[in-house]
């Protein structure tokens, strides 16, 4: 962003807000109406959560069509992106909600793990609008917002739980007592999953992005034609590693075509071993974690929760244990302002804030988070 830019940005950032400069008050009330603002990666988005009555309002702007031009996302193009587009859609879900900016009691953004450029967007806007309103901010974890995103939903899960965090950039197991009280059960020691999924689309000549296009071409594929190695379940423990996958695809790949035979069903039947392989991966530690631990709840959050194979791989597993898995809506497994909402409001509600500084950090454990008492 170049310094004629950054001016424009506080423009409209002042004539959003338009509103008298108060501080923040040291008690907040037992209610609260929440703005969450999500923006770390490409896509932005809006909602706002009443922590009475539930989400009132939700919105989200892709960037897909601009990035799939250079095969994936392009930092400072997804931070511009952000800049055009995060006002209005304030402006979108407050409309839809019938509420006014001053009805705001809370703002939560997410503050990482993420594009530092693109999470400065919606922090700055966050601290701008909540100094001018004199009300609490807060920057949360993007990974915590998804892994709490169930919650949304008419039937969340109750703690504790095992959680499959599964995304583009991240593959963890972790058992959840609470709020912010997590053990790391075990984490891909290279490639994440969904990584995995979109190296293998440019493979197979796919468009950006990859997991969704992979996942369609697998539905035209033969069963048993290929079988790919499941990394790491041959032995103890839960930690996931997808490079060695990936490589193998790579190898059958370029097999394929130099034999001359990579044709649409080859493709295809490439796509479904590959997804097969990481399905009963993911599958095999889940079912390992729910034993290790004794809990009969799994979470599946994350992009790559959204791929049908997953759900009812899953949905099997636990039912011949008797336990049962939790995800959030499609709509909610992508990046989305309503996790980041629910996620602020049961910090906020705890006392939780930022002061004056805004959160930006590309990098930031979840174990490292603090533990609130429950959520509300």
């Amino acid at each position: 962003m170049n310094l004629t830019e950054g001016f424009g940005f506080l423009l409209k950032c002042a004539s959003f807000l338009m509103l008298p400069i108060h501080f923040c008050q040291p008690m907040w009330p037992d209610t609260m109406l929440i703005l969450g603002i999500e923006t770390s990666c490409d896509e932005t988005g809006v909602a706002l959560f009443d922590t009475e009555q539930g989400l009132l309002g939700h919105a989200l702007f892709s960037q897909i069509a601009m990035h799939a031009d250079y095969g994936g996302v392009v930092p400072e193009l997804a931070s511009r992106d952000h800049v055009r587009k995060l006002l209005p859609l304030c402006d979108q879900v407050l409309a839809d909600a019938g509420r006014s900016r001053t009805d705001i009691e809370g703002i939560a953004y997410t503050a990482g793990p993420g594009l530092v450029g693109a999470l400065m967007v919606g922090g700055a806007v966050a601290h701008a609008l909540g100094f001018a309103l004199g009300i609490p901010v807060l920057g949360v974890h993007h990974m915590e917002g998804h892994l709490l995103a169930p919650m949304l939903e008419d039937n969340p899960p109750a703690f504790p739980f095992v959680a499959l965090l599964v995304s583009g950039g991240h593959t963890q197991l972790v058992r959840v007592d609470g709020i912010g009280a997590y053990e790391m059960l075990g984490e891909s020691v290279d490639d994440a999953a969904g990584e995995a999924f979109d190296k293998t689309a440019k493979m197979l000549g796919l468009d950006y992005p990859g997991g969704p296009r992979v996942a369609a071409l697998a539905e035209k594929g033969t069963e048993g034609r290929y079988r790919f190695p499941r990394p790491m379940t041959d032995r103890p423990g839960l930690d996931f590693s997808f490079s060695g996958l990936k490589t193998f695809t790579l190898n059958t790949v370029n097999a394929a075509r130099d034999s001359g035979g990579l044709d649409d069903q080859t493709r295809a039947d490439i796509a479904l071993a590959f997804e097969a392989a990481v399905v009963d991966t993911l599958t095999i530690k889940c079912r390992r974690a729910l034993e290790q631990t004794g809990c009969k709840r799994l979470v599946i959050a994350g992009g790559v929760s959204a791929n049908k194979r997953l759900r009812a791989g899953l949905e099997k597993m636990t039912g011949k244990l008797k336990a049962k898995v939790f995800y959030a809506r499609p709509e909610f497994c992508t990046d989305n302002g309503a996790m980041i909402a629910y996620a602020g409001a049961q910090r906020m509600k705890a006392g939780q804030q930022d002061g004056e500084r805004i959160v930006a950090v590309a990098r930031w454990p979840m174990s490292t988070l603090p533990p609130i008492s429950e959520p509300r």
